[in-house]
């Protein structure tokens, strides 16, 4: 229906309305605050991150606490974080993950890590008053998507932390936007700031051969028909938009980084799988030395 209605609008008058529409937005969030009518911790829904801004502010904060909480779930039930344990999150975005852990890193801390500089500057402004023990990092890391003009390339990028320094780290939707090369490094890096016995979750689009044959009886919501060099990916001119990588080739790739996989590996329902835990697959893993 809103496309339908968009469509009748002269081309002419779309760029005025869409400054218009954004004004409105800023003034809904910024006088929300101000009166007290909207969570402090909730961000403006024109960030990137938040959600598709084709949904309502309603269902665009529904979609955002519920994913967050269902991941802080899995943190603490099957990730083993414990309320004193240092956390880091590389790829924060908007804090989606942030939030629900503020009530729970009590004598702990929390580090997050992005690639989007506004998301970083929002966060760093409305978290860290509030929470003394979380923190916000930019990483100007070039991505054709989220940082076009990044100064560093994510193959040999060094996470701004000290060797053996946190109990648990994680990502969420951050190597199914990455490129082999990016992957390995980051991973290297994931290990690096892992004390011994540390444990990392980090998910993926993993294809195994039920993913494979999910995908071949068309029922995937992905298809990753385009073969890259150690990877699959959804288009062609944006790899990173989307991507996938064999399940076997992950698994030798944690061995060689001396993560010991906990089984059983959490898959996703992305392909068509009725049983998934998550929408991604999900890896649990400890550092072994």
């Amino acid at each position: 229906m809103k496309r339908s209605i968009v469509r009748l609008i002269p081309n002419n008058l779309r760029p005025p309305l869409r400054k218009l529409r954004r004004l409105y937005d800023y003034l809904e969030y910024d006088i929300g605050g101000r009166i007290g009518r909207r969570d402090p911790l909730l961000p403006p829904k024109w960030l990137h991150s938040v959600a598709s801004q084709d949904l309502n502010a309603s269902l665009i904060y529904k979609d955002y606490k519920e994913v967050g909480e269902e991941f802080f779930r899995y943190f603490v039930t099957i990730g083993g974080v414990q309320p004193d344990q240092r956390v880091l999150d590389v790829g924060s975005g908007t804090g989606r993950m942030a939030l629900p852990l503020t009530k729970y890193l009590k004598s702990g801390s929390y580090e997050g890590m992005d690639i989007v500089p506004s998301s970083v500057k929002w966060c760093q402004k409305t978290y860290t008053p509030r929470y003394r023990n979380f923190h916000f990092h930019f990483s100007d890391i070039y991505n054709k998507l989220y940082n076009p003009a990044g100064k560093y390339s994510a193959s040999e990028y060094s996470f701004p932390f000290k060797t053996s320094s946190f109990d648990f780290v994680f990502l969420t939707s951050v190597f199914t936007h990455m490129l082999p090369q990016d992957l390995d490094n980051y991973l290297s890096e994931v290990v690096r700031v892992l004390k011994r016995n540390g444990r990392c979750l980090i998910t993926y689009f993993l294809l195994s051969t039920e993913a494979l044959e999910l995908i071949d009886a068309k029922v995937s919501h992905e298809t990753f028909k385009y073969h890259l060099p150690g990877c699959r990916v959804e288009d062609a001119n944006v790899p990173e938009a989307v991507v996938a990588y064999d399940e076997s080739a992950i698994r030798s790739l944690y061995h060689r980084h001396n993560l010991s996989l906990s089984e059983p590996i959490y898959f996703g329902r992305w392909c068509g799988r009725k049983n998934g835990l998550s929408w991604q697959d999900l890896i649990i893993a400890t550092k072994t030395h």
